[in-house]
């Protein structure tokens, strides 16, 4: 099976990459990962990743450890559907 194509959507909140990510999926049929996203699931099921999630992002800087982004991260994109790649 060949690797599904990756594309990255980098920018503040607000600036409308979210929105312009949702575009792109229903538009293509790609797969959307929003960090944000997983954290809060993940903070909000309340394991180890979203306990240090919540710790971080409780402080002045809403940045969270590249630790804990790269575990929230790493588990969605082996799921089936992202792995095939855009449904076209």
């Amino acid at each position: 099976m060949a690797a599904a194509p990756v594309l990255f959507l980098l920018g503040l909140p607000g600036v409308g990459n979210g929105t312009q990510a949702r575009m792109l999926e229903a538009d293509f049929g790609l797969v959307q990962l929003s960090t944000g996203d997983l954290l809060r699931a993940a903070v909000a099921r309340g394991t180890g990743a979203g306990h240090a999630a919540r710790a971080m992002m409780a402080v002045v800087s809403p940045d969270v450890d590249d630790e804990v982004m790269v575990e929230r991260v790493s588990g969605p994109l082996h799921l089936r559907r992202v792995r095939r790649g855009p449904s076209r």
